[in-house]
């Protein structure tokens, strides 16, 4: 597979859960160089054909860890969930091992603290985040949503009855509600970037920008 060179690196997940192992896969099918480390001896080599590495040991052991050499990776990932000191062990032997780019899962607002306090560079809460992200879409109004910390969402949706068949120019979506369409796709094809000219039809789907507030203004018309 030919590597784009964004993801042309070598790079350590530790702990292959359902987490680490959808993290390790993408990562993998993106064109980085996983390796990885899982305590269970079984699921390590369950997994030892999927990815560059797989080494069964306790990263929460600073001389097991340091098997691995994390000090050579620039990105690492603890995917660790079953024990939170399990994991802040093994972020805080990251932190001294100086990896300059260090993710964590989080299971609660204490455990993201602390993970924070010690070093850690990205703390992520996957449960929660899905979760936020099912609550937008339980409607079918929405079609796929991602929200920033800022309060700003970028979602795919079907077009409200007072865009079709129109311009974005003549259906004034912008001045209207404060979004931004940034794409629009038809059954089949690929999604093309917006224009004021762009006529959005009802087999379109469109990706809307901006506030969510905002956007959910938008998203309840008809």
């Amino acid at each position: 597979m030919q590597r784009h060179r964004l993801y042309d690196e070598d790079t350590l997940v530790i702990g292959l859960g359902r987490f680490g192992t959808a993290v390790a896969s993408e990562m993998k099918s993106l064109g980085y160089r996983v390796h990885a480390i899982e305590e269970r001896p079984r699921l390590a080599e369950r997994h030892h054909r999927r990815f560059e590495h797989v080494l069964a040991l306790d990263a929460t052991d600073p001389e097991e860890l340091a098997q691995a050499k994390p000090e050579m990776f620039r990105i690492a990932v603890v995917a660790i969930g079953s024990s939170v000191e399990a994991s802040l062990l093994t972020a805080g032997n990251l932190v001294d091992a100086g990896v300059p780019s260090i993710w964590a899962k989080a299971v609660s607002d204490e455990h993201a603290r602390i993970l924070e306090r010690i070093g850690v560079h990205h703390v992520v809460f996957p449960e929660a985040d899905s979760g936020r992200r099912v609550a937008h879409l339980v409607n079918d109004t929405l079609r796929d949503y991602i929200e920033f910390d800022d309060g700003y969402a970028i979602v795919k949706m079907t077009p409200p009855t007072e865009m079709l068949d129109k311009t974005l120019t003549e259906s004034q979506v912008r001045s209207r509600y404060g979004v931004t369409v940034v794409g629009v796709k038809e059954p089949g094809e690929d999604f093309h970037h917006a224009v004021p000219g762009t006529m959005v039809g009802r087999h379109h789907s469109i990706i809307v920008s901006g506030p969510v507030t905002a956007i959910e203004r938008l998203a309840s018309r008809p």
